[in-house]
């Protein structure tokens, strides 16, 4: 099975400075955005305005860019299931035009889809033409038995949306050896069912690659039966699981609604990374004993909502 991922992260070992690339194996570095009371993001604050600490211990920031220029490395993962396939015709056209806008020169992007199975429809390319050919391969990727496969796959095959495999996958195999900015953006309902891989074990996957995890919650009500949409319980499932991925690497999840279309929420992503600060520290702990070290970005006024990568892993860097 080609399994990939499409992955968004934000966090490098090596910074671009006075036109030279400076690299410290031991610095860690993270992507944040900062949101005003009313929401709206705040894209004009400076190094004095923010305090970082690991394990609750304040540690000296080293590197503060604003919109920082380093590579991105963009991974758009569509989900193709049964679920969405009323949907694929708009998420094609809204893709493009998002890679037109965001991409620069000597940023990459791939793009895959995962439904039943997950498969890279194009690998890392600056060329729009490209990822175009890749957008119109997305196809419905359904599981084999039945001429009418529903949303939920049968008890004989339970891989019907393998979400979780595909992040864990592409954390691993796509953007870890990566650097300068990674991101990922998935497009799904978030419906996971046949993934041999826990959720768990894809935000660690995800976090030991420095990845964030943006998503776009776009679901089919009608693909549920009823008109009602899925239903979830105690925030589990669908877009709760969706949020934790994304919050725990400090990405954002983004709703298609009635307010909000799929268009309209690509530029607000656009927004997003365009408004981003970029912190570098070497911290304090110097062992890269693989532990989880707990991360908390502050700004000086206490209102101002922050939203960063939860923490990191200290192993030895691949790259």
């Amino acid at each position: 099975m080609k399994a990939f991922l499409v992955l968004l992260v934000l966090s490098s070992s090596a910074f671009a400075q006075n036109a030279d690339i400076k690299v410290d194996v031991d610095l860690v570095n993270v992507l944040c955005s900062v949101r005003g009371k009313n929401g709206g993001l705040l894209g004009n604050l400076e190094k004095k305005d923010f305090q970082i600490f690991e394990d609750g211990k304040e540690q000296e920031i080293k590197y503060f860019t604003r919109e920082t220029d380093l590579p991105l490395t963009l991974g758009l993962l569509v989900d193709t299931s049964k679920s969405q396939e009323r949907l694929m015709d708009i998420e094609r056209r809204a893709a493009y035009e998002f890679f037109a806008k965001v991409l620069r020169s000597k940023d990459l992007a791939f793009l895959i889809q995962f439904g039943a199975e997950a498969e890279l429809l194009q690998d890392k390319t600056s060329s729009p033409k490209l990822l175009q050919e890749g957008l119109n391969q997305l196809r419905l990727s359904v599981p084999l038995g039945g001429l009418h496969p529903g949303p939920v796959p049968t008890q004989q095959n339970m891989a019907g949306t393998i979400l979780f495999d595909a992040v864990y996958l592409a954390a691993n195999d796509a953007l870890k050896g990566e650097v300068g900015r990674k991101a990922m953006v998935l497009i799904t309902d978030g419906v996971d069912t046949g993934s041999k891989t826990s959720k768990e074990k894809a935000i660690e996957a995800a976090q030991k690659a420095d990845s964030i995890i943006y998503s776009i919650d776009y679901e089919d009500a009608s693909a549920y039966g009823g008109g009602f949409g899925r239903i979830t319980i105690g925030g589990g499932g669908g877009e709760g699981d969706l949020r934790r991925m994304s919050t725990e690497t400090g990405g954002h999840v983004f709703k298609v609604d009635r307010k909000n279309s799929l268009d309209d929420i690509f530029r607000q992503l656009q927004e997003e990374m365009r408004s981003q600060y970029s912190i570098g520290y070497t911290p304090t702990n110097p062992k890269k004993d693989g532990s989880f070290r707990k991360l908390e970005i502050r700004t000086s006024n206490k209102e101002y909502k922050v939203q960063a990568r939860k923490g990191y892993y200290a192993i030895e860097s691949v790259n």
